[in-house]
């Protein structure tokens, strides 16, 4: 029995694997659950085994990725004596390598889902907000202590953050800037910068202790 449920994990996995390089290829609109069956290797009964529809593929794969940066960020809150400055950092970090190691799956949630308002989008609308939240709670944390000024929101403030960096993706995914590791590491200083410097009350001493 333990042979057979582990070769079913594999052959989901298989298929979503497939799914994801079709999905950022083709785009999710102009494929068909066929493509994806044929990416896979797998016949095309065996994809409908698993999966009711290539819809419940795409949300499966954005809950799951989803779900990781949710955890990654609740993660890097709970550490303690760390500036909000360097909690940022760390969840920028970890959204900028998502799609540095993974940029197919990454173009697939960006273009296909968060950027998809009234489709997909709007159907994952509570796990987005709920990113939105994790991050206003990192600023908000910040304003109580006096370190972020009290006259802007921890809600805007983290749209805002959130959103630079969604930007970012997608200028990376539409070649808009290139690509490149110097790029990915250059972004996460600056993006940080660029919104925990309209943030802070007192200027940052620098920006060793979140680049190293």
């Amino acid at each position: 029995m333990a042979g057979r449920a582990g070769e079913g994990v594999d052959k989901r996995r298989l298929i979503l694997d497939a799914a994801i390089r079709v999905f950022a290829r083709k785009g999710f609109h102009h494929c068909r659950v066929s493509d994806v069956a044929d990416e896979a290797g797998v016949a095309y009964g065996l994809v409908y085994h698993y999966f009711d529809s290539k819809e419940e593929i795409l949300n499966r794969l954005f809950t799951e990725r989803w779900q990781l940066m949710l955890d990654a960020i609740v993660e890097i809150d709970a550490r303690r004596d760390v500036s909000a400055r360097e909690k940022l950092y760390g969840v920028a970090s970890f959204i900028i390598d998502s799609y540095r190691y993974e940029p197919e799956l990454m173009k697939v949630i960006i273009v296909e889902v968060t950027r998809a308002a009234n489709t997909f989008g709007h159907l994952h609308l509570p796990k987005i907000r709920e990113a939105y939240r994790l991050i206003a709670g990192i600023v908000d944390d910040a304003r109580q202590d006096g370190s972020f000024k009290s006259d802007i929101s921890a809600e805007f403030a983290a749209m805002c953050f959130y959103g630079a960096i969604e930007q970012l993706l997608s200028a990376w995914i539409f070649d808009i800037v290139p690509a490149t590791e110097e790029e990915f590491e250059r972004a996460k200083a600056l993006v940080v910068e660029a919104i925990c410097g309209g943030l802070e009350t007192a200027p940052a001493t620098g920006l060793s202790a979140i680049s190293g």
